[in-house]
């Protein structure tokens, strides 16, 4: 699992970064969907899916709920494998 958080000058908590596999990703418009679907969770401020190692990562406000994260790659049509 990768998950990294950093902290803004002020200490502050900043952005959450998470890295996740999924598993059926072939193309642009896979990356499309499934960043897509993801960018629809509350927190998330950015995605990028990349077809070619099947990674998506994602920067969010706060840790994300997995199974909200596996919702979202399913609506999409691909299986989230686990966290990279």
């Amino acid at each position: 699992m990768t998950t990294e958080t950093t902290t803004g000058p002020t200490g502050t908590s900043g952005a959450v970064t998470t890295v996740y596999q999924v598993k059926g990703m072939s193309c642009g418009h896979c990356e499309g969907a499934v960043s897509g679907e993801i960018s629809t969770i509350e927190g998330v401020t950015s995605v990028q899916a990349t077809a070619a190692t099947g990674q998506v990562t994602v920067v969010s406000e706060s840790v994300l709920d997995e199974s909200a994260v596996r919702a979202a790659v399913d609506e999409a049509g691909y299986e989230l494998v686990e966290q990279a």
